[in-house]
């Protein structure tokens, strides 16, 4: 296998995964719908720091209850639409990565983040501001699990596993 760009993901607990991937399933474009809901923190580390990036995710997790987290509304994506998620937890965990590989961080990945799970995108601007204020009518903050990190190769179409590491 040649070496890939790295991907870094929250992952879910069963429960939210589920419901995350059912909100993506009925608003994502089905062509353009080829991964499971996620929160990515990171879309492209170099392949060369795996080792080390697995080393630190298993020291953010090893042993550790999994933070709080919470979806608090929804964020318009433009072409999009996304649930906003609130952990600061899961903020530091980001930024303590993106200080050690600060780098090696591509513009996008040092850039700004927004912890968000994005439900639907790729369509026109009218169709995600109608599903924006749907959705919106009826939301409610609901407190979600932070069941712990993945990470995956990118080579071009669905992502490839490589390692996951689980809070206690």
């Amino acid at each position: 296998m040649t070496p890939a760009p790295i991907i870094v993901t929250a992952l879910f607990g069963r429960n939210d995964q589920g419901w995350f991937d059912t909100q993506r399933a009925e608003h994502f474009p089905p062509e353009r719908n080829v991964l499971a809901a996620h929160c990515t923190l990171f879309h492209h580390l170099p392949p060369s720091i795996a080792d080390e990036l697995k080393h630190r995710l298993v020291e953010e997790t090893r042993g550790l209850r999994a933070p709080d987290a919470t979806v608090t509304g929804l964020m318009s994506l433009g072409r999009g639409v996304a649930y906003r998620i609130d952990s600061p937890a899961l903020v530091q965990v980001r930024a303590g990565l993106a200080e050690a590989f600060a780098g090696l961080l591509t513009p996008q990945d040092a850039g700004g983040w927004r912890a968000h799970v994005t439900i639907q995108n790729k369509v026109t601007p009218s169709v995600a501001k109608l599903l924006l204020d749907q959705l919106q009518r009826d939301f409610r903050p609901r407190p979600v699990e932070l069941a712990g990190f993945a990470t995956w190769w990118y080579r071009g179409g669905p992502w490839e596993p490589l390692s996951r590491h689980l809070y206690a």
